[in-house]
């Protein structure tokens, strides 16, 4: 797929098509793995020695980091990290979600992250996460489209286009049904639920192989579940380069990273990760989060098995190096004033390095010669991205890596428009192109 964007294009739909919550991103990411030699590792049970070839992944929740080692490796052989994230923002379903209003079934549901909440109003919605049965079995869980965030009309708002105001809890619970009647959410998750992930981190999605496990709403004790808009990505536009998508912030960087790792052969005495985590859009501390142990102890478990000292393991780190690859900003032609006047980076114009005086991304002089050099070898053409000084930037992993691990670490990315809808929009071009690098990196002596 590195060198046919259109199917590397079709693939990434279907994946994030199967992909509406970070559980089923990394079980998507497990299965490709699986299918193609990776691995599976059990955390709580003993890993073996490590060698050059060596090739695996392990699940931690709802993140993934896989691994594959190059020829010579020894203890204090440096890794080459693809760090991304698999969740993004949106609504995750509250304890006892069932309630009425008005002649409405409902469910209860809460922010997650920093949504465009707007962008989520009158679209087809299910719901997807997992859920964990009494016995302590854990499933994947998808619905069909079952709800749905209506908006006021304009005949009871004359104001909306002036100024729509949204009220987190009153405005954005969605309606399930018309009339209370037997309407269950957990009923809906049980009859959405997927075989039991026991054993098996590769599981396929119940909504793409319609197998279900006979459990009812009775049997279910825990839920980690949010909204997904059912709608597959279109590509769009007069030359049809763009993608429309649920989730390019930031499947569009775990793809490309489980490609290039798939495709690309690790630079003799390295070895190529790819990064995963979860709760990037909630800061990332969590024990699957990038400010979590779940990096280190891959890391040190892996070097643990070619017989890594202290000494071997600190060498290695200073010899690593980290892409951070989150989605940014393109230039928004509707309000060009909210970027910087100069640096101006634009849908199709490459994969940005993303630079920030303030450390909110961990790019310096010299991650920006390396994006450089890895661009160049690919062949694929890169721009900068930094803020408007009166509109201060977000973060990423990029950081915490650096900070947890003392990584070099660089931060880049494919521009968008729409960041934090329900449904972005980025060039094709873009989206091919981060891989491609991604590949270059894992390569690159």
């Amino acid at each position: 797929m590195l060198a046919d964007r259109d199917a590397y294009i079709d693939a990434f739909s279907a994946f994030v098509a199967a992909s509406p919550s970070s559980y089923h991103a990394a079980a998507a990411v497990a299965e490709t793995l699986a299918g193609a030699g990776f691995d599976a590792r059990d955390e709580g049970e003993a890993w073996p020695q490590f060698a050059a070839g060596d090739c695996g992944f392990v699940v931690r929740d709802g993140a993934v980091i896989a691994w594959r080692a190059g020829d010579g490796v020894d203890g204090a052989s440096p890794v080459r990290v693809l760090g991304a994230h698999t969740d993004s923002p949106g609504f995750v379903l509250k304890p006892r979600p069932d309630f009425t209003a008005d002649g409405w079934a409902q469910a209860g549901v809460e922010v997650y992250g920093g949504p465009l909440i707007n962008s989520w109003l009158d679209r087809d919605l299910g719901f997807a996460g997992r859920i964990v049965t009494r016995d302590g079995v854990e499933r994947l869980v998808r619905t069909p489209a079952v709800a749905r965030i209506p908006q006021l009309a304009i005949h009871l708002d004359r104001e909306a286009n002036s100024g729509l105001t949204l009220d987190r809890q009153r405005h954005v619970q969605p309606v399930l049904a018309a009339g209370a009647g037997d309407v269950s959410v957990l009923e809906l998750l049980a009859q959405g639920a997927g075989p039991s992930t026991a054993g098996d981190p590769a599981v396929a999605d119940p909504a793409l192989t319609n197998e279900g496990p006979g459990i009812s709403s009775g049997d279910i004790a825990g839920a980690d579940v949010r909204l997904y808009d059912t709608q597959y990505p279109q590509r769009i536009g007069a030359r049809g380069d763009l993608l429309a998508s649920p989730r390019l912030d930031n499947l569009s960087s775990t793809f490309a990273g489980l490609v290039a790792l798939l495709e690309s052969e690790p630079a003799r005495g390295t070895i190529s990760v790819l990064a995963a985590f979860d709760h990037e859009e909630l800061g990332s501390a969590t024990r699957s989060g990038a400010s979590g142990p779940f990096l280190s102890d891959v890391l040190d478990r892996l070097r643990a098995g070619l017989g890594a000292s202290g000494e071997d393991s600190a060498r290695a780190n200073a010899r690593s190096w980290c892409l951070s690859a989150d989605a940014g900003h393109s230039v928004h032609p509707n309000y060009p004033e909210k970027h910087d006047p100069r640096v101006r980076p634009l849908a199709g114009g490459g994969p940005m390095l993303k630079i920030n005086a303030n450390q909110r991304y961990a790019s310096d002089a010299h991650g920006a010669a390396l994006w450089r050099r890895v661009c160049e070898t690919a062949g694929v053409a890169s721009q900068e991205f930094v803020s408007n000084n009166t509109v201060p930037c977000g973060s990423t992993i990029g950081p915490l890596t650096a900070t947890r691990l003392g990584i070099r670490t660089v931060d880049v990315g494919v521009p968008l428009l729409s960041m934090h809808s329900a449904r972005e929009l980025a060039h094709v071009d873009d989206l091919h192109g981060l891989a491609r690098v991604t590949g270059s990196f894992f390569a690159a002596e």
